[in-house]
């Protein structure tokens, strides 16, 4: 890939802190925004050129300059995206520049398939309020595409894991609340490394206007995550306890209202990307060395 290229971060989260060393190493420049003050000194401590963004006010135009590649993770509001209203004049304005947008978006947009397999051909029946406002942020970023000739791509994710967030990492910090078990639940998840290199992957391969689901290849029950990675660790497990008995908040048990098997073909076929960590075992294990010395804290 060429190194004439700079790629703008909206919202330095989890997944652009961990997409940004290999764009690095490839000698991209590179930007982000945050909102609060430590969020922009985290950003330039990376190496990244830092702007304050909340969403109010656009960007001002030094930010563009030269920009060829922006990667959106803010999250949407009630209303939807909180960046295309904003922003929208800005990235039409300077679309001749862009060679490639992206927005990360959730696998929740498909709705509760009752553990069925589902791809980005299945209609999207949302059931949360979360899945509905990605529906909403999707539509509107997809609009730049359709209507202004964008680069946009959207990039649907389950659950993901990686250093510092995992279940080896709960297990140690000794959470000893009961495993829930749902007859049935299953959720995809995806490493964040994985993630990264796809997102790489379609920076490589640009098809302005697709929607990928990014997973491993083998959705789980959450339970059963948390149980090898305890014997990973050779700690006992917390107790498993029906999902009909076990008190929590809305929230929770709103992601229990969904289970699916989310295939990863389409990535796999256009981007030439496959998962080095297929299932949760590799991933895991692979997280093992970096997780254990946690063990005393």
């Amino acid at each position: 890939m060429t190194i004439d290229a700079h790629i703008l971060f909206l919202g330095f989260g989890y997944v652009a802190s961990h997409t940004a060393p290999r764009l690095a190493r490839l000698g991209w420049r590179m930007s982000a925004t945050a909102r609060e003050k430590e969020s922009l000194e985290v950003i330039e401590r990376a190496g990244l050129a830092a702007h304050p963004f909340d969403a109010t006010a656009e960007l001002p135009e030094h930010a563009w300059r030269g920009v060829t590649h922006v990667l959106c993770s803010i999250p949407p509001g009630p209303e939807g995206d909180m960046v295309v209203p904003v922003l929208a004049d800005a990235l039409r304005a300077h679309r001749h520049q862009f060679r490639w947008i992206g927005y990360l978006s959730t696998v929740g947009v498909y709705g509760d398939h009752a553990g069925a397999w589902v791809d980005e051909e299945t209609p999207c029946r949302p059931v949360s309020d979360r899945g509905r406002r990605r529906l909403m942020a999707e539509r509107q970023w997809l609009a730049l595409f359709e209507q202004d000739g964008l680069p946009v791509h959207i990039f649907r994710l389950p659950g993901i894991y990686g250093p510092g967030r995992n279940p080896l990492r709960k297990a140690l910090e000794g959470r000893r609340r009961a495993l829930v078990v749902k007859k049935g639940q299953v959720f995809s998840r995806i490493h964040v490394d994985d993630l990264a290199a796809a997102l790489v992957a379609s920076m490589r391969r640009p098809r302005p206007g697709r929607i990928y689901n990014i997973t491993d290849d083998e959705p789980a029950p959450p339970h059963e995550v948390a149980l090898f990675a305890h014997r990973l660790l050779g700690l006992e497990p917390p107790p498993l306890k029906p999902f009909e008995e076990v008190e929590m908040s809305s929230m929770a048990r709103s992601f229990y209202g969904e289970s699916k098997r989310v295939s990863n073909a389409l990535a796999k076929a256009e981007l030439n990307w496959r998962p080095r960590y297929p299932t949760y075992r590799e991933g895991l294990r692979a997280l093992l060395e970096t997780e254990r010395p946690k063990a005393g804290e």
